[in-house]
């Protein structure tokens, strides 16, 4: 009898190890098997990442090269951000949901002994084993599952939103580098303008045709100048060191000089970008799938107060009969059972029902509140990116060829004797004026751009500028060397 029943036991035991026993760790997996309901119908492949290991050269971990494009910085740092790897693993965790979610709850074994058997005609019986399997209503587990799902593409979404942060950080940072090179060069250029200024008075002032007070105010502006390329200069780790951050670098890490960023111009509105923004941000595309969610939710909670289901299957060990000559000495009996849940606390399942229409409807008003921000902000960013543009060809196509122009009228009528140098000079600190705001104006432009891309979702229509490039003092060196005795 012993021998049996633990036959018995062992083979009843077997169907729940042999359903539920593989381990995750038995082999190395990727994306989960899930993963194809847990992506929305639009959604891309998901990026290479240095966390993740491929043996494809081509996608290989990219590198950083001196003269690397705005484009390369991008790729690096969506590569190695840690803040996209932990958006990335997120929506992995919440895919594996899936499969936890449509499953079945676990089969219940029971043993149990008779402390005093049963005598039956048959025989005594000696103990039991049975195997139940609970069932929800029908649609409850599927249902379940599909609320799993549009949670895991809210968080695929959620992930796409970290890559447009980190891009929008990386361009943003790398303006600002761009900014300041440009800055230092126009500074040094002037600098040494100035220094040839102050060799032509020295010389002048030496056969008697310069005065003194000249002389001073040239070497203070020279001081001013050397003050302000030495603050651009010791600014630059500080931007830097913000880049390699959005990179995931060492702060101290070496970007070199960087050439002008490509000047792009926004080809639509404010409003036409708020259009596109309600059918593409990833912000509002994943309040979308939340409030889904809650939808599907809400007809869980109410799956919840409908009976469930169970089915069991008892074996009982039974002892030969007294009288052995009984023709069913001995068997065993097989009991089939079938129980039902009574939902009978209604107060709970139906909370649980408004619960999940409360929670859809803050996730709704949420959505709502959201788009609004986001139209606010790209006409913000708009108006930021319009407005810098405007700047920038002011500069451009006005005030910087006027004071070039203004700058060559000076120095002719320094060289006739009738302006005065404090007149060339004023000129000339003009000239540095409006070439430094307009680099500024253009770090503006590319900074509030990077924004529309990030609260749109996509990338802007753009159209190039046309621009001719970064402003130079093209009247340096030439000048000086006229006036030089």
């Amino acid at each position: 009898m012993a021998v049996r029943f633990i036959a018995c036991a062992v083979g009843v035991a077997a169907v729940g190890i042999i359903g539920g026993c593989t381990s995750p760790f038995d082999s190395s997996r990727g994306l989960p098997t899930s993963f194809a309901r847990s992506l929305p119908a639009d959604a891309d492949s998901s990026p290479r990442s240095a966390y993740r290991s491929h043996s494809d050269v081509e996608n290989a971990a990219p590198l950083l090269t001196p003269g690397a494009s705005a484009d390369e910085f991008v790729r690096y740092a969506l590569y190695h951000s840690p803040k996209v790897e932990a958006a990335y693993q997120r929506w992995v965790a919440a895919a594996e949901r899936l499969p936890q979610a449509r499953s079945l709850p676990d089969p219940r074994v029971n043993f149990g002994f008779f402390l005093d058997e049963v005598e039956t005609r048959t025989g005594a019986q000696q103990a039991r084993v049975g195997v139940s399997q609970s069932f929800p209503w029908p649609g409850l587990l599927g249902d379940r599952e599909d609320a799993a799902a549009m949670a895991a593409r809210a968080s695929w979404r959620r992930f796409e939103a970290a890559r447009l942060e980190v891009t929008e950080r990386v361009v943003e940072t790398l303006h600002e580098v761009a900014y300041l090179d440009a800055a230092v060069r126009i500074t040094g250029e002037n600098l040494e303008l100035l220094s040839s200024f102050e060799e032509v008075l020295r010389a002048r002032y030496r056969v008697g045709a310069g005065s003194h007070p000249e002389l001073v105010r040239v070497q203070v502006e020279l001081g001013q100048l050397e003050d302000r390329l030495a603050q651009l200069t010791a600014m630059r780790p500080t931007y830097v060191a913000d880049l390699n951050a959005a990179l995931n670098r060492t702060t101290d890490a070496e970007v070199s000089t960087l050439a002008e960023l490509p000047g792009r111009v926004a080809s639509v509105d404010g409003p036409g970008l708020a259009e596109i923004a309600r059918r593409s941000s990833p912000v509002l595309l994943a309040l979308d799938e939340r409030v889904e969610e809650q939808r599907v939710l809400s007809e869980v909670a109410r799956k919840e107060g409908l009976p469930g289901f169970t089915v069991g299957l008892d074996y009982i060990v039974t002892d030969e009969a007294i009288n052995s000559s009984i023709a069913e000495s001995g068997d065993d009996p097989v009991l089939l059972s079938f129980g039902i849940t009574v939902p009978l606390w209604r107060d709970k399942y139906d909370a649980g029902v408004r619960e999940a229409l409360a929670r859809r409807l803050a996730v709704s008003h949420e959505r709502v509140d959201e788009a609004n921000r986001i139209a606010a902000s790209i006409q913000r960013a708009w108006f930021e990116h319009t407005d810098a543009h405007r700047r920038v060809e002011l500069f451009e196509t006005t005030l910087i060829p006027k004071a070039r122009e203004s700058l060559r009228a000076s120095l002719a009528g320094f060289r006739a004797g009738s302006t005065s140098f404090l007149d060339l000079l004023d000129t000339e600190r003009t000239l540095l004026e409006f070439a430094v705001s307009a680099e500024r104006a253009r770090a503006d432009r590319g900074q509030a751009l990077a924004r529309l891309n990030r609260q749109v979702g996509e990338d802007v229509p753009t159209r190039s500028t046309n621009t001719a490039g970064p402003i130079q003092n093209q009247d340096a060196g030439a000048i000086p060397d006229e006036e030089t005795p």
